[in-house]
């Protein structure tokens, strides 16, 4: 509808050149009453679409329907009053009938055909003749060859730019449906990924269970308690045994299921000092950076799911970069910005571009590449967003950007 606005501008302004043009510099006598009535009707209905267009996105096929109907009508009522069928400008009829193809639905494309044909009958019925004078009375079929010319040129050059630009919103809505259905085909990924890790953390919970207890009893053996250095040895079976619990259970967290424990209300600064202590203690604690300049703490509630991807960053900055990690956190009007940043060989231009995709990866290995894929669709789901690039002294950062109200505790009461 704003194309065909723009259209009916270009319309009022070629009908003012081509009067002025004929009645002024040619000297041929027009009616001029009837053919101002049709340009002001042309601009009163792009001044009354213009509001409308900007209160909404779309438009019906009917009022696009009617929208072209009303310019056949107003171009056969200015060739009526300008020679009929005679005028080298009746062929712009065949302008409504393409645009009516492209625009509309088969069934008004033919409304448009059936109407620019009733139209070129009520032209050919009694028109009011042009009083050409000398020297265009003499040879009237040369000026009406010369107008046609003008009027193929017209209509090719409307066309052209009308359906370029009809072709590029074409195009740009088949890339917002193929955006779509890459989501919706990454968020069945999540699922059935899901669905996978819940059933994986159910049959592992019983063999966990079962080796606990064979490692408690075994530190309880007597021929066991004396040897020291076989009692650190089960300390680290146990430590690591209860680290896969941990995990098992936070993965049934984050699946809604079998919750061990309330969701945990904390704070931010609670939450992220509580995710780097972690991964100091179970990891390299020399290597990361923790710079906490998030300002004034927020009550929220911690999120195993949000944890767990913001720890998966970690790890793949540890891997890139095993002498250093930097964390920044900080905020942001009502945002927290939390950004990882490593001393590796960075990101190629070919992952940024393809940032969040499940299976890119610089790793090499089959299957990898879900890190920051389940990291992007995790902020997703939350309304933040998460986004990377390549460090100007070397290295990559990850920037994660989580509105506060997506953990706000107020927000979790309510519900």
């Amino acid at each position: 509808m704003r194309l065909l606005v723009q259209l009916r501008w270009l319309a009022v302004g070629g009908q003012l050149v081509t009067i002025a043009v004929v009645h002024v510099l040619m000297g041929i006598r027009l009616p001029l009453a009837p053919l101002f009535v049709a340009i002001a009707m042309l601009v009163a209905i792009n001044l009354a679409s213009m509001p409308l267009l900007r209160r909404r996105k779309a438009v019906t096929n009917a009022e696009l329907t009617s929208a072209l109907l009303f310019d056949v009508a107003t171009l056969g009522w200015q060739l009526h009053f300008s020679g009929g069928l005679a005028n080298p400008f009746a062929s712009l009829f065949l302008l409504h009938v393409v645009l009516g193809a492209i625009l509309l639905t088969p069934r008004a494309a033919w409304a448009i055909v059936f109407a620019s044909l009733v139209a070129l009958v009520a032209v050919s019925i009694n028109p009011t003749p042009l009083a050409l004078h000398p020297p265009y009375d003499g040879d009237p079929l040369a000026l009406y060859l010369k107008g046609s010319l003008i009027c193929f040129v017209l209509i090719a050059v409307l066309l052209v730019a009308f359906v370029t630009r009809i072709g590029r919103n074409l195009r740009d809505r088949d890339a917002a449906l193929a955006a779509i259905r890459q989501r919706a085909a990454e968020e069945d990924h999540i699922v059935r990924m899901g669905l996978l890790a819940s059933g994986a953390a159910h049959e592992l919970g019983t063999p966990l269970s079962s080796l606990s207890v064979l490692v408690g009893d075994w530190r309880r053996l007597p021929r066991l308690a004396d040897d020291r250095e076989l009692q650190d040895d089960i300390e680290d079976m146990d430590a690591a045994i209860q680290r896969c619990k941990a995990i098992v259970s936070g993965i049934l967290m984050s699946a809604g299921e079998a919750r061990g424990v309330a969701p945990k209300v904390t704070s931010m600064r609670g939450f992220l000092d509580d995710i780097v202590t972690e991964w100091r203690a179970s990891r390299l604690p020399d290597i990361l950076d923790y710079d906490d300049r998030f300002g004034e703490d927020v009550t929220i509630v911690s999120d195993p799911a949000l944890r767990q991807v913001i720890g998966n960053v970690i790890d793949n900055a540890a891997e890139a970069s095993p002498s250093w990690i930097g964390v920044t956190a900080r905020r942001e009007q009502d945002s927290l910005i939390l950004e990882i940043a490593d001393r590796g060989p960075g990101f190629p231009p070919e992952m940024i571009e393809r940032f969040g995709q499940p299976y890119r990866s610089t790793k090499g290995r089959t299957g990898g590449g879900l890190g920051l894929f389940l990291l992007v669709n995790v902020l997703r789901k939350m309304g933040g967003t998460a986004s990377v690039e390549n460090r100007p002294g070397g290295g990559a950062c990850v920037r994660i950007l989580l509105p506060l109200a997506a953990l706000a505790y107020e927000r979790k009461a309510r519900s």
